[in-house]
């Protein structure tokens, strides 16, 4: 028989979702680097800090619980007025608030820190946090959104966390269990070591599911569905958003999906056609293990989709 709704929540609770004493030890460290930021920061010219946003799937809470597999990390937006938006700023900003959390943790050692492609990150060995702060340039004319750059290869696009946020937050107050689905499908595709697709993927073809199949059905059910969409798609659909506006780009990008606050950007641009296909191969097979798993009521079998902690039973 199938799995619970009772079952997969459990699993959903003691297994995935991050536990609440974490999330506070989480947001207390954050918010100790925020304050630190602001005064290392505090008096440049060049550099004014005009809002600060806990941004990705730490805030969306569709983060997975800290594991050897899974790691924790927030996204710190920080949106600066800073001049004209081009990538010579930004090649400033991330040197400045590389060199200010070398300032504010003297201590740690220098591996500790390392520059991304957008962002400065900062790893905590005791909580095992990794905090990426991304800098971004405000647009003055539209609230929320900026500028973010990739500092490898020069190129920007607009952006607006907050309205990232409000997008699953919407979802969310339409399906109680959307979240829940998405940490499920995050913990699939990192079982499947599926690189090349990131959390920010899984939440929106989650979310077109929910737009295309409604929120009726069972957990377990709408988990299949979601992998049975990528299989028989194949992954070859635009997927867009009734958040989208125009004016829309032309892509030819093996996959597809439109970020819900920008109609020119491809998020899953950088996957290759060999990975997109790895990714609808992995759906398919775990679309018929699942399957089996369902009709032969075998948690070992779901194991093979989830791994080896998959477990339905409820907290001691």
């Amino acid at each position: 028989m199938p799995l619970t709704n009772t079952a997969l929540l459990n699993y959903d609770h003691n297994v995935l979702r991050l536990p609440a004493d974490k999330r506070t030890q989480y947001h207390a460290q954050v918010d100790r680097l925020v304050i630190e930021l602001n005064k290392t920061l505090k008096g440049r010219t060049d550099i004014k800090i005009t809002r600060v946003l806990k941004a990705g799937s730490f805030a969306k809470y569709t983060i997975l619980r800290r594991t050897n597999e899974d790691p924790v990390d927030v996204d710190l937006v920080i949106y600066v007025s800073a001049g004209n938006a081009d990538g010579n700023t930004l090649e400033q900003l991330v040197d400045a608030i590389h060199k200010a959390l070398i300032d504010i943790y003297p201590t740690k050692s220098v591996e500790d820190f390392e520059i991304q492609r957008k962002a400065a990150t900062v790893t905590f060995a005791g909580t095992g946090l990794s905090v990426d702060v991304v800098p971004i340039i405000e647009d003055p004319d539209r609230p929320g959104y900026g500028w973010q750059f990739d500092i490898r290869d020069g190129t920007k696009v607009e952006t607006n966390p907050p309205g990232q946020l409000k997008f699953v937050r919407d979802r969310k107050d339409a399906d109680k269990n959307f979240r829940t689905l998405v940490r499920i499908g995050k913990r699939w595709r990192r079982h499947a070591e599926l690189e090349a697709l990131k959390g920010f993927h899984i939440e929106l073809i989650m979310a077109h599911v929910l737009e295309v199949n409604g929120n009726a059905g069972s957990i377990e059910k709408r988990f299949r569905d979601f992998l049975l969409y990528i299989a028989q798609s194949g992954l070859k659909e635009e997927i867009r958003f009734p958040e989208n506006t125009g004016p829309y780009d032309t892509f030819s990008d093996p996959v597809v999906i439109l970020d819900p606050v920008n109609s020119q950007n491809n998020v899953t641009s950088r996957i290759t056609k060999a990975e997109r296909e790895e990714i609808v191969a992995a759906a398919n097979s775990a679309w018929e293990v699942a399957h089996y798993a369902s009709a032969e009521n075998d948690n070992d079998i779901w194991k093979e989709v989830f791994g080896p902690r998959f477990s339905t039973e409820e907290a001691a």
